[in-house]
């Protein structure tokens, strides 16, 4: 499997875990002149950013590894332009969704919460 449909697979199985955890997507795939946001997603009153990194499984480092300096500079400007672009002023975090895949099958996703 390719990265391209690797890092979809993970997005997708992403979506659905946050709709079953009861999240509302808000967005997904969100471009703003910074970079792009993966999911935008509200559970409550709590707005969140979630970065999604997708991997093999047994990988030699964690795929939240992948979320470097720049990467969160780049996410948190995207999430302050999406605040903006619709007027929105709510409590917010920042995720990152780990998503395993063995054999073409997602078989863990890990949810951490306030990564950043």
């Amino acid at each position: 499997m390719n990265n391209n449909l690797l890092g979809a697979l993970g997005e997708q199985e992403a979506a659905r875990y946050l709709r079953h955890e009861g999240y509302m997507i808000l967005a997904a795939n969100y471009e703003t002149y910074v970079g792009e946001l993966d999911i935008v997603a509200q559970k409550g009153k709590k707005l969140c950013f979630v970065e999604i990194k997708t991997r093999t499984e047994g990988g030699m480092t964690s795929p939240a590894d992948a979320v470097d300096g720049r990467k969160k500079d780049n996410i948190r400007g995207s999430a302050a332009a999406f605040m903006n672009a619709n007027s929105l002023d709510m409590k917010y975090r920042f995720d990152i969704i780990e998503v395993f895949v063995r054999d073409e099958k997602v078989v863990k996703i890990n949810h951490i919460k306030n990564a950043f």
